[in-house]
């Protein structure tokens, strides 16, 4: 990749509420020297946001883009990273012509459809370029698939059935659900999209050579765990397992060949976390099924919060997410893991997450994994990402 750009690292869609977030975090985290612009449609609002950072980032550039045509964007910059979603709807542009242009790239997608679509048109031109194609750099997929790393490592061994339970203080962001209504929509009236969306390893790079077809379900019903405390489904399961086999699969089945993979979420304990596991289950039941009808998911438009909004900052600050990972080895040994971080997962988490993600990719090229295309966050970034999350006050621990 060329070093002869114009910026170092651009964020594209800083306008937006979690790309707000994401470049206060910049501001506050990147290095002085540090090439930085925001990009987006409106010259305005961009400066308007720059005007409201600290005084160390008011000389960031500025970049007019829009997402349909954002090849001088990709040119202009070492590394892009975009919060402008539903990515389905506006990513696709922008992860090619950082593909062609050897530009690294980072998003915050949850959406199946469109990280199949990237890897199918994209990743032999990032891997001919010498671009990392990263997608899913916040809550979705960053805890679960640096946890598995850390787990697998921790083992020693090949991994066989494992387990995250998240437990979690938050709301969805007004994008996350914009990206669930529209994967809802995509997938009612199209065969060939739910059956890409139902497959295990719909993410893998040849699902069909995959050792383990069956996997655990992603939407079983309320259970009793072992320790006591009750789960139910876990709404992102569907996505984040599919990121984590493909990191398997990506490297060789590092993590073991066997490996079955499910994520839950913690209810609490008793009758009363009996009861709210049915109710989680039943609530994501209905809005699945609000989603697919057109009458019940234009309703469902108009009282969720829309792209672009979310919580103020005290609600953010009493957030917080612990995934908690059990697993089993070969060798029949249980193994441990644990990640969690302060802030609701949605907003403040992931900006701490998409940021250091960015930074990463901006600064610590030599100590990355050496492999280009579109890649995970384990595969693509690693250790040099735990490391900078740990030192955020993020809490990565396996053993």
């Amino acid at each position: 990749m060329s070093t002869e750009r114009q910026f170092d690292l651009v964020l594209f869609g800083g306008t937006g509420f979690v790309g707000t977030l994401t470049a206060e975090y910049l501001a506050g985290a990147a290095p002085d020297g540090l090439r930085i612009a925001l990009a987006g449609r409106s010259r305005d609002k961009l400066e308007r946001l720059r005007a409201t950072l600290p005084e160390r980032a008011q000389g960031w550039g500025i970049v007019v883009a829009d997402a349909t045509e954002p090849r001088a964007l990709a040119e202009s910059a070492r590394v892009v990273v975009t919060t402008v979603g539903p990515y389905a709807r506006y990513g696709m542009p922008l992860v090619e012509a950082c593909a062609r242009a050897g530009t690294h790239y980072a998003d915050l997608t949850g959406e199946v459809l469109f990280v199949r679509a990237a890897i199918d048109r994209c990743d032999a031109l990032a891997r001919e370029s010498g671009a990392r194609l990263v997608h899913s750099c916040g809550y979705d997929s960053i805890p679960s698939d640096l946890g598995l790393l850390l787990l697998r490592e921790a083992a020693g061994a090949d991994l066989t059935d494992v387990t995250a339970v998240a437990t979690l203080r938050g709301g969805f962001s007004g994008g996350t659900l914009a990206s669930l209504l529209g994967h809802v929509e995509a997938v009612a009236g199209d065969a060939d999209a739910r059956r890409i969306a139902g497959r295990p390893h719909s993410l893998s790079p040849d699902p069909t050579a995959e050792p383990t077809p069956r996997q655990p379900r992603d939407t079983s019903p309320p259970r009793r765990e072992p320790d006591g405390g009750w789960t139910a489904p876990f709404v992102m399961a569907p996505y984040n397992t599919r990121i984590v086999r493909r990191s398997n699969a990506l490297t060789g089945w590092s993590y073991g060949r066997g490996l079955r993979y499910a994520e839950r979420m913690a209810a609490g304990r008793g009758i009363g976390g009996a009861a709210t596991a049915v109710g989680i289950t039943g609530g994501l039941g209905a809005l699945v099924g609000a989603a697919a009808l057109r009458p019940t998911r234009a309703l469902l438009e108009r009282v969720l919060p829309a792209p672009g909004t979310g919580p103020d900052e005290r609600a953010r600050a009493r957030g917080f997410f612990r995934h908690a990972f059990t697993g089993t080895t070969e060798d029949g040994r249980t193994v441990t893991a644990r990640v969690a971080g302060p802030g609701d997962p949605g907003y403040a988490a992931t900006a701490v997450m998409l940021g250091e993600s960015a930074l990463c990719l901006a600064l610590d090229g030599a100590g990355l994994p050496d492999r280009a295309g579109s890649l995970t966050p384990a595969t693509a970034i690693g250790h040099a990402l735990v490391d900078r999350l740990r030192a955020a006050g993020h809490t990565y621990e396996a053993g």
